[in-house]
């Protein structure tokens, strides 16, 4: 099949050499606007071919089209991309803010275009274990939810510009993991953030955003998730969950490359070397979410996370922005009554 790939960024140009492994997709047509990354990208891909603009891209006769651009044109793009009637993939979070969100919501619920959103620790083995384990019921009733994203560095300033915070931008992948794991909802959030003190001046404040921050969730059967993240976790990259039950508990990302220090004496677990970026600790996860995209494409699987389903993880990272500003607890009727949804 012929793929689109809109934005060859970080996350874009990792993708373009996933996707070009897959055994069925023949032909990659990307498009970026800092020629320099559509240079590289097609310099390695043979299979690959750039146009000018996503216009141009949604003409090319796509069977698909996977959206690595910026959050803030993450609407416009699925919008166009479900005119052209192209099935899409567009990486989280659905858009830049709420109020878009809810048009992006309006506009797929509307059309029978599949719009997967990219959440890929639904695809992670050791997720997809936790998951089946508790809806397996073997951790008896679940009491507590632990969910970690801790980023080495901090990405550039142009990114953070339009990320939409960190509650937007990098909680959403815990928040989705939380409620994709326990099948429950959040109801109530209370969040807090920090800033780094020896961040270059503006870096985060110009924008009201926080580099560590974290977040207690009250799920509707009365489960407790905490969620930790931070831009500046310089032993490596961090992604875990446990989960806690009356009669077992379990955790994923605890693997050799865990980026932690014991001090038990004489312990030599994790033996390292510790998980660089996502590159490295989700590239299983990433593949199989492409793969599945391409099933999905081809009709041969249901949406394993559609706009509707990621709408309950842009609702907690709405309530968790506002609980951080504001401190104090939010609950999701709240937000969503703001919204008027």
């Amino acid at each position: 099949m012929r793929i689109g790939l809109i934005g060859l960024g970080r996350i874009g140009a990792f993708h373009a050499d996933t996707l070009a492994a897959l055994d069925s997709v023949e032909e990659l047509v990307v498009t970026d606007p800092v020629t320099a990354a559509v240079d590289a990208v097609t310099g390695r891909i043979p299979r690959a071919r750039a146009v000018a603009d996503p216009a141009a891209l949604l003409d090319a006769g796509l069977d698909g089209v996977v959206i690595a651009a910026a959050t803030h044109v993450h609407a416009d793009l699925i919008g166009a991309a479900v005119a052209k009637g192209v099935p899409t993939l567009c990486e989280k979070p659905i858009a830049g803010t709420i109020a878009e969100s809810l048009a992006v919501q309006a506009t797929v619920g509307g059309s029978d275009v599949p719009v997967q959103i990219g959440y890929p620790r639904r695809f992670d083995p050791a997720f997809v274990a936790a998951r089946d384990a508790v809806r397996a019921g073997e951790l008896g009733r679940v009491t507590t939810v632990r969910s970690t994203t801790l980023d080495p560095a901090p990405p550039p300033a142009t990114y953070l510009a339009v990320s939409g915070g960190i509650f937007r931008d990098c909680s959403v992948h815990d928040f989705d993991a939380v409620r994709w794991v326990t099948g429950q909802e959040v109801v109530e959030v209370y969040a807090l953030g920090a800033v780094d003190p020896d961040a270059p001046a503006g870096l985060y404040a110009d924008h009201g955003d926080h580099s560590t921050a974290s977040a207690l969730l009250t799920l509707d059967d009365g489960t407790i998730g905490v969620v930790s993240n931070t831009r500046t976790n310089g032993r490596g990259y961090d992604v875990r969950l446990e989960v806690h039950g009356v009669t077992d508990a379990l955790a994923a990302g605890l693997d050799e490359g865990l980026p932690l220090r014991s001090t038990h004496p004489g312990a030599t677990w994790p033996s390292g070397p510790a998980h660089g970026f996502f590159m490295d600790r989700l590239a299983e996860a990433f593949r199989l979410e492409l793969a599945t995209f391409t099933r999905l494409v081809a009709g041969e699987v249901d949406n394993p996370c559609t706009v509707e389903d990621a709408m309950g993880t842009a609702w907690t990272a709405e309530a968790a922005s506002l609980s951080a500003r504001e401190h104090r607890p939010v609950t999701i009727a709240e937000v969503r009554e703001a919204a008027g949804a």
